[in-house]
């Protein structure tokens, strides 16, 4: 699901359209950080983006405040296909693994920079993260398929979709630390979900 420029600049705390040379800087810096984030994570060097970019680094701070509000405007796409996901998953017949669809997405986004798992983690405790226009849409579209499963009696009514957003971004970077073991995401998301079910037998 594509994102317009006007939308990505939006993320980037722009306030009304752009003239022409700055939208191809933007556009610009933009394309870099999502190499530079490929290549050397998340922690990239916002000057050398710059300069890759053929700007100075004063006017990559003009687009984007800080790094925070960086990683939101290249993250835009990927937020746009997690929700409509969502929206799609909160039809699927069966609520619970629905739900268990929509965390390992989460978990697939978290683990595709290094270093974002870590960022995305101390963002949910700083509203005033530019992350943070990521997370709470997330939380919303995370919640309403939660809700639906605990409906279903399939996942216990104590959980909270805050604790599994964590949980999703804890298994993220830990799968970051080991990237020799494929699975290792998949295996602590299926302990993870052990602990999440009802008990039936009540």
């Amino acid at each position: 699901m594509a994102i317009s420029t006007a939308e990505t600049a939006a993320a980037s705390g722009s306030a009304r359209p752009m003239r022409a040379d700055a939208r191809r800087n933007y556009e610009r810096l933009l394309s870099e950080a999502r190499t530079a984030f490929a290549e050397h994570g998340t922690d990239a060097s916002l000057e050398e983006i710059a300069r890759r970019s053929g700007v100075g680094i004063g006017t990559l701070y003009r687009h984007f405040p800080n790094r925070h509000a960086m990683m939101s405007a290249v993250f835009q796409e990927a937020l746009a296909a997690l929700l409509e996901r969502s929206r799609e998953l909160t039809g699927a017949e069966h609520p619970c693994g629905a739900l268990v669809e929509w965390l390992r997405a989460l978990i697939t986004h978290a683990g595709e920079y290094r270093g974002l798992a870590r960022a995305l983690m101390s963002a949910s405790h700083d509203e005033s993260s530019a992350l943070s226009s990521c997370s709470m849409p997330l939380r919303e579209a995370g919640e309403r398929l939660l809700v639906r499963a605990q409906k279903s009696g399939s996942v216990r009514a104590d959980v909270s979709i805050g604790d599994l957003m964590q949980l999703t971004n804890a298994i993220a970077l830990a799968a970051e630390q080991d990237p020799d073991d494929a699975q290792l995401a998949d295996r602590l998301l299926a302990l993870t979900l052990r602990g999440l079910k009802a008990d039936r037998s009540a």
